[in-house]
């Protein structure tokens, strides 16, 4: 087994911190999983991985080691695009980051359309609710929402979304409109702990940041859950616009207190730009950009009537 792959196997088995799942990132069985990184560690001389019946973690050598394999598998990827000439004909792995429910809404449409017009492109999707960093997770675009790319990283701003607090009609009928971000402590609120706002909620009140303490009644763990149980007129919640947007604009959910809104939040494609950038890394930017900067989901939110 040559060095190239024996790094390979190793960052696949850091990354997912495991030999079975790394086999199965592999296409390859556990055996030679496990004998690769054996013959690794001997040739090196340090241990590169510490093993428990239950657990496997870097050791510190190895977190080094990691580092040091990525730019040198990236070095080789990127020599040998350049060879294939990658640099003008869009072709190869590309890597994607979005967060959970933009991706679903947003983000995976287009990855089809895309494949479908560069048939020589593959693309892998992290669909995770995380800021993902793009260089030590080979990822070649990012969809961030808010200020959050990095030094030597160009960004193109797509669009924007607002935090916005809603509600069913029938829930307002019944309960009332609240005028006021205090009023919210008499409501009945259900919370997404995916937001990290679960005790709390964000508003501007007279230029001033105003944080509402919320006692929700129910918590659970994905947004998609919070906002259903809003539009089946359960309660109130807290989202981004773009995640309510089809259901204001059906009159399934209507917003409250648009006056006391945070600022918006701007949405942006970043990708990394070293004076090089593979042809498939551009089209895709480009392809992004320009079909959500087209999408009314993500412009300022308007609601019906």
């Amino acid at each position: 087994m040559d060095r190239f792959h024996e790094m390979q196997v190793f960052v696949a088995v850091a990354e997912e911190a495991g030999f079975a799942a790394a086999a199965r990132r592999l296409n390859t069985s556990p055996p030679s999983v496990t004998r690769a990184i054996a013959a690794m560690e001997q040739r090196i001389g340090t241990q590169l991985l510490a093993r428990t019946t239950r657990s496997l973690h870097l050791t510190e050598a190895g977190q080094r080691y990691l580092e040091d394999c990525r730019r040198i598998l990236a070095e080789l990827s990127e020599a040998e695009d350049a060879a294939a000439g990658s640099y003008s004909i869009p072709c190869g792995q590309l890597n994607v980051t979005a967060p959970v429910l933009f991706g679903e809404l947003f983000v995976a449409p287009a990855l089809g359309a895309y494949l479908d017009r560069f048939p020589q492109v593959n693309i892998n999707a992290l669909l995770v609710d995380r800021v993902v960093n793009m260089s030590d997770e080979g990822v070649d675009v990012a969809v961030r929402i808010g200020h959050l790319h990095e030094p030597g990283q160009q960004a193109i701003e797509v669009g924007e979304v607002r935090r916005v607090v809603c509600a069913s009609p029938a829930y307002l009928a019944r309960h009332g409109r609240p005028q006021r971000p205090e009023h919210l402590r008499e409501a009945k609120i259900v919370a997404s702990s995916a937001s990290q706002r679960v005790s709390e909620w964000a508003f501007v009140q007279d230029g001033l940041p105003l944080t509402v303490p919320i006692e929700p009644r129910l918590v659970v763990t994905a947004n998609n859950a919070a906002i259903n149980l809003a539009r089946l007129g359960w309660g109130m919640t807290q989202v981004l616009s773009y995640q309510v947007a089809a259901a204001v604009a059906t009159g399934e959910l209507e917003i409250v207190l648009q006056d006391f809104e945070p600022a918006a939040l701007p949405i942006r494609v970043v990708f990394q730009n070293n004076g090089r950038v593979p042809a498939k890394v551009s089209t895709f930017v480009d392809f992004l950009a320009e079909r959500l900067g087209r999408d009314v989901a993500l412009k300022p939110i308007k609601q019906r009537g």
